[in-house]
Order: structure tokens, then sequence, then C-alpha cells
């Protein structure tokens, strides 16, 4: 049987990786050995920070919603139970944009929550 030259699968295989680890510092980008289990590392954390981040915006939506009720003597708290009680189906990020670019519209929201609280 004829010998099996490998070369353009191993090359091309290093040439892949190479190409994910651009932008990294020194070696890190150069060698073949190093670079593989740097792109291994951030394909990881990819992965992993694909999730936190759903995570991250919640309690940045939270966090806007607390500062925008606070301003009309609320509670975060205190202003969901008020909205599940006013039968109001919005959710986090769409309440955060709407308290961050149409504060009179929020304003009604945090009145109907007011009275809906008041009526319990």
């Amino acid at each position: 049987m004829a010998r099996v030259k490998r070369g353009v699968t191993t090359h091309a295989r290093h040439r892949k990786i190479i190409k994910l680890a651009k932008g990294y510092r020194g070696r890190n980008r150069t060698n073949f050995r190093i670079a593989i289990e740097k792109v291994e590392k951030a394909l990881q954390y990819a992965y992993r920070d694909r999730r936190n981040r759903k995570r991250d915006f919640r309690g940045l939506w939270i966090q806007r919603i607390n500062a925008a009720v606070r301003t009309h003597g609320l509670t975060y708290s205190r202003f969901m139970g008020g909205i599940k009680k006013a039968g109001i189906a919005l959710d986090r990020k769409v309440l955060a944009d709407i308290a961050a670019r149409e504060p009179d519209s929020f304003r009604a929201i945090v009145d109907r929550a007011k009275a809906a609280l008041d009526a319990a």
C-alpha cells in the first residue's frame, strides 16, 4: 500500500486553531500547542458566559425598575406585587425600557400598581 501523507490535514487543523487565537498576546497566538489550550479555555468561557449574560441583564433590569419606582415612593417588591394584582403582564425588560424612555407611561403603570395595592 502507498504511504499516506497527512500534512494537508494537519496544517488545516493548525491553521483553524491559530485563526481562532487571533488577537491573543505573545506565543498564545503563534504557537500551536499553547494556542490550542487558550482557544479551548476561551470557548469554555464563551459557553458559560452566554448563560451568565442572561442573569446579568435580569439584574440590570431589576436595578433600573427599582430606581425608577423609588422616585414614585414604592419599593421594587411592592411594585411587582402591585402590577401582578393589577393584571399588568409586562416583563422586567419591557418595564425597565419604559422606565428609562417613557417616564409618563411608567408613572401610569406605577399608579395602577399602587391602586391595586390599596384595594387589596
